[in-house]
């Protein structure tokens, strides 16, 4: 029977899709690196996702996020997300969750997103595409302590060559500044290992108009084009291990 994952079916079989039809993956922060993450998980027939984001699309969200238009500006993107997602495959089952992640309420985050969470899924996965260090530090020791798989980007801000980024343990990392402070932070909290998606490409330090002025600057500059290759890496990384593909 023909469908819209027929062609996926081709490369990861039967069992291959049944495995991913019978999963969940938790996306943490539905911007640039996780709105396309999102997008590519359900074009590859996970059965459920679960977006977490407070955030809502604005203006400056256009340049890389995949439920970024001009006529979204304004929503919560855990909405535009399900609904783009709901076009694309229907039966994918969307949990949405608008909360501002924090390591006092992840438990009931959690907690909730089991109880709307069919008995046939089961949590295959966290992904992390969260901008701030603390909601990461809280989601590596979570997926810890209840043995679920995650996977964290670090930095995608700043920088121009999505070739350069990769996936490995944060402890063959370098170079990245967001990587340097959750291995110090990791190591406080006696965790040892964490896959990230990283590049060891040297961030810029844009000035107002875009030159790089070698001053920081509190929101870093992005682009279309590294952001949302990240997503797919990710996403990429979490199909074959649900798969069991090397």
């Amino acid at each position: 029977m023909i469908n819209e994952f027929s062609r996926t079916e081709m490369l990861l079989g039967g069992d291959g899709m049944g495995r991913l039809r019978d999963s969940a993956v938790v996306v943490f922060g539905i911007g640039g690196v996780g709105s396309h993450a999102a997008e590519a998980l359900a074009r590859c027939g996970v059965g459920c996702l679960v977006l977490v984001d407070n955030d809502v699309v604005s203006l400056t969200n256009i340049n890389r996020q995949s439920i970024a238009l001009h006529s979204t500006i304004g929503r919560p993107k855990t909405l535009v997300m399900k609904e783009k997602i709901a076009d694309m495959c229907p039966d994918t089952l969307v949990i949405t969750s608008e909360q501002f992640v924090l390591p006092h309420n992840l438990d009931a985050l959690f907690e909730s997103i089991m109880e709307q969470l069919p008995p046939s899924k089961s949590i295959a996965c966290i992904l992390d595409a969260i901008d701030t260090v603390t909601a990461k530090l809280a989601l590596a020791s979570y997926a810890r302590e209840h043995g679920i798989p995650i996977i964290a980007s670090m930095g995608t801000g700043n920088k121009l060559h999505p070739e350069l980024l990769r996936i490995s343990d944060i402890s063959a990392t370098s170079v990245c500044p967001l990587c340097r402070i959750m291995r110090k932070e990791l190591k406080a909290r006696d965790i040892r290992n964490l896959k990230v998606c990283w590049s060891p490409e040297q961030p810029l330090t844009p000035g107002p108009s875009g030159e790089d002025t070698g001053s920081r600057r509190a929101t870093p500059g992005s682009i279309s084009f590294v952001p949302p290759v990240a997503g797919l890496l990710m996403a990429g990384e979490i199909v074959r291990d649900i798969c069991g593909i090397s």
